[in-house]
């Protein structure tokens, strides 16, 4: 991405500045005198527009009202009022992508780039870039999307680190999503240091990052880490007014009470998230938050509730094309199918998704049933890793049910690696347990210990990571 404009138009470059004030001469039919006087020579007219003179502020404010512009449009050549209307530009694309489709986002938010880097204003630029990495995520253009993070990044450096904060979450993100769940933490964790040693509490900054930390910490098996930046973001919510910030933390809050078995407070964190996001037509979020109500209820084993929430969440992605969410939610409703007794219909769901997977093993072909969306991008190993692994882990349930143990156990060494190099340590302990069982009810007794050993090692230290110690909270 690029970061910069040309250089061309700045006030620091007498040569733009000196053909600029020649072409406004020249269209408006004046002579250097004329622009000139009374307060300076034609002299110095011409040396200005050959470029050997740099204007002083008060030559601007002059020539600028001689010319009919603006002083800051004789010296960037911005016109006037740019800056307000691309901001405003920028809030519709916002819009486009809370209610439509994220690749019209994208659209807008390209646009809107290129007209920042062409007038040279990189806070809309990073603004611009900000919204098109988000609109990337949703459309599941992961490497792209963390660039446009990065760059983000890039041309905030020497903004406070608060301003910066968005582009690190969407950053680590971006990560999590391909399956480097360690490496989200540590952007989330080294941030939220750095704020706190810095004296830099701005408690939107800390709530967004507090809340973001929450699901890499639970994909990687750390419940108790995830429930502390729980609590932290619990304490930080009443001096955040951002509705949107707000919505998320109930969301992220709800993952950890799930986790710790307070069914019904997830549900509310939930249904109030829901409603914040409705409020705000935040379309993406809201079908988050019935894909984990979906969850929620799957768990609570009240499945024909978690199917339906779970339809409900997949229509509305399929609907927005944020195809790799929507392709993750197949793989929980598969889970919900085969517990119902629709295995057939499960497994239909799941293969679509694994096709362009090269490790993924053929098996038996399912009974028809429930087709995928048209389109939608097969999961692999660096875009949902996660949920790569658990489709493999439901093929290979499935195959076990139909007494195929040889596809089964083909699934379940397909996930494993996936798992491991994710980080995510009670998702590699449960499979390691299911390949343990299988290995030693067909008799091989060292691979199944071997096995359980693998997955023991997971469990090992519950609720850490391998990151050292918690970030300090801040000072409330």
């Amino acid at each position: 991405m690029t970061e910069s404009g040309s250089g061309t138009g700045r006030l620091d470059d007498p040569a733009a500045i000196g053909r600029r004030v020649l072409r406004l001469r020249t269209e408006r039919g004046l002579t250097q005198r004329q622009l000139a006087e009374p307060a300076y020579t034609p002299a110095y007219v011409s040396t200005l527009e050959s470029g050997k003179v740099r204007p002083s502020e008060a030559a601007l404010r002059h020539l600028a009202d001689r010319l009919g512009v603006t002083p800051e449009e004789l010296a960037t050549g911005r016109p006037a009022r740019l800056a307000a209307e691309l901001r405003l530009r920028l809030t519709d694309a916002r819009r486009a992508l809370a209610t439509g489709d994220p690749e019209d986002a994208a659209a807008l938010f390209r646009a809107l780039c290129a007209e920042a880097v062409e007038h040279a204003l990189p806070g809309e630029q990073a603004a611009a870039l900000l919204g098109l990495g988000e609109c990337l995520l949703e459309s599941g253009d992961l490497d792209e999307a963390h660039e446009c993070f990065a760059s983000v990044e890039r041309l905030l450096a020497d903004e406070p680190l608060p301003r910066r904060v968005p582009a690190i979450r969407g950053r680590a993100n971006a990560h999590r999503l391909t399956g480097e769940l360690r490496y989200a933490c540590h952007l989330l964790e080294t941030a939220l240091d750095q704020l706190n040693a810095s004296g830099l509490h701005d408690p939107d900054a800390l709530l967004l990052l507090y809340s973001a930390s929450i699901a890499p910490y639970m994909d990687m098996g750390a419940p108790e880490r995830a429930a502390h930046a729980a609590e932290l973001a619990l304490a930080l919510a009443p001096r955040v007014d951002d509705p949107a910030l707000l919505a998320g933390m109930h969301r992220g809050v709800a993952r950890t009470l799930i986790a710790r078995g307070r069914i019904a407070e997830a549900d509310a964190s939930l249904a109030r998230a829901q409603e914040l996001y409705r409020q705000l037509h935040i379309r993406t979020e809201l079908a988050h938050c019935h894909w984990m109500r979906g969850y929620v209820h799957a768990q609570n084993g009240d499945l024909e509730r978690a199917e339906s929430e779970l339809r409900t969440a997949h229509d509305m992605l399929t609907a927005k094309r944020a195809a790799l969410f929507a392709a993750q939610v197949e793989v929980e409703l598969a889970d919900v199918l085969r517990r119902r007794g629709r295995a057939g219909e499960a497994e239909a769901l799941l293969r679509p998704l694994l096709a362009d997977e090269a490790a993924g093993p053929a098996g038996p072909a399912g009974p028809a049933g429930l087709e995928g969306p048209a389109g939608a991008p097969a999961l692999r190993a660096g875009r949902g890793a996660v949920h790569v692994g658990a489709a493999h882990r439901l093929l290979g349930l499935i195959a076990e049910e139909c007494g195929d143990t040889k596809a089964a156990e083909e699934h379940y060494r397909a996930g494993l690696p996936l798992l491991e190099r994710a980080g995510a340590a009670g998702d590699v302990a449960g499979l390691c347990c299911l390949l343990g069982d299988l290995l030693r009810r067909t008799g091989r007794t060292e691979a199944a210990l071997d096995a359980y050993r693998t997955g023991l090692a997971h469990r090992t230290t519950p609720g850490t990571t391998t990151l050292g110690p918690a970030p300090a909270p801040p000072p409330m």
